[in-house]
Order: structure tokens, then C-alpha cells, then sequence
């Protein structure tokens, strides 16, 4: 059956209706245009225009979806200008440090340095002994024991507790020296 508002088709038989009933002719229902429709431009030919010409399509109005949420934030870039971490810096002693070969160094830097203890006679030569012993025993152990210290940690505190305990020794003897020349009368 055709909907009453189009008209029959040729392919799509008419109707059968009694005799007695006959029907007034169907005629085609045209939907009216719109009262603010744009008046047709002189030349339809002229593409720019055309699309003026065209009736609007009666699609009906669809509301507009509501934007997704946003996603979760993404872990922030690094810092190019930042400090490195620790945990970034890579362990080239395998996480053990030379604790020993350091100490050495310390002692033997501090045994050069503290040298003006030996102007006290006697007692300044006797203390200046300890410290730069420390360093040459620290020393040796470090390179027993400490297979993967840096060399010039322990090599470099046990050449200067030598130097100290050089230093210790020489001040002794000046002192005895000193000393045993002086007269008391």
C-alpha cells in the first residue's frame, strides 16, 4: 500500500476499491518552502552560488554528545636541567666503596698537612708519628682488601704517611740533637 502523502508509482498497482465507492484522485502533497528561504541568485551555472540554490535537508536536530573526560594526566617529562639522582649515577665499584684506600688518603693528607706539630720537642714528633702510620698501614690493607679501589687512593696515602712518618723521624732527630748539645751549667 503507498503512504497517501506520495504519489503511486508505476510499478506499484493502484488500489482496488468497490465501484460503488470512488475515491477523489490523489493528488501529491508538496511541503511548503520556508518563509526565510534565500532567493535563487540570477545564474544557477555559478559555482560559488550554488550551494545557495540547493534546499537545506530536513535531517532532524540532534543534540551534541558531551565531550569525554579528559584522560589521566601523563607522568611529567624530566628535566633536562635537573641533578641526577643517586640512583641514576652508575656503581663502577659494584655498590662497595674503598672505605680503606680513602681513610689512607685522609691520614696521609692530614699527616702533611699537621706537620708544624713537631716544633713541640720531643711530644710533637711522638704525635706526629701515629696519624701517618695510620695511613701507610690503611694503605697496604686497602690494596689487599680492596681489590677494586682506584690504586691512586691507597698508592697516594701510603706515599704521603711515609713522607709523615719522614717528617716524624727527622724532627726526633733534631730534637735528640738539640738536646744533647745544650749544656746546663
Amino acid at each position: 500500500m503507498s503512504d497517501p502523502t506520495t504519489p503511486a508509482t508505476p510499478e506499484e498497482p493502484a488500489p482496488q476499491t468497490p465501484a460503488s465507492e470512488t475515491p477523489a484522485p490523489e493528488t501529491p502533497i508538496v511541503p511548503e518552502p520556508a518563509a526565510a528561504e534565500p532567493a535563487s541568485p540570477a545564474v544557477a551555472s555559478d559555482p560559488l552560488h550554488v550551494a545557495q540554490t540547493e534546499a537545506p535537508s530536513a535531517t532532524p536536530y540532534v543534540a551534541p554528545v558531551a565531550p569525554e573526560a579528559p584522560a589521566a594526566p601523563a607522568a611529567p617529562a624530566a628535566n633536562p636541567y635537573a641533578a641526577p639522582t643517586a640512583a641514576a649515577a652508575p656503581a663502577a665499584t659494584g655498590g662497595k666503596s674503598p672505605v680503606l684506600s680513602i681513610i689512607s688518603l685522609v691520614a696521609g693528607i692530614i699527616g702533611i698537612v699537621g706537620f708544624a706539630i713537631v716544633f713541640i720537642p720531643f711530644i710533637g714528633g711522638v704525635l706526629q708519628l701515629f696519624i701517618p702510620a695510620a695511613a701507610v698501614v690503611l694503605g697496604f690493607l686497602g690494596k689487599a682488601k680492596e681489590p677494586f679501589a682506584p690504586k691512586g687512593l691507597w698508592l697516594t696515602g701510603v706515599i704521603l704517611g711515609f713522607v709523615g712518618i719522614g717528617i716524624a723521624l727527622l724532627s726526633l732527630l733534631l730534637w735528640t740533637l738539640a738536646f744533647s748539645s745544650y749544656t746546663y751549667y
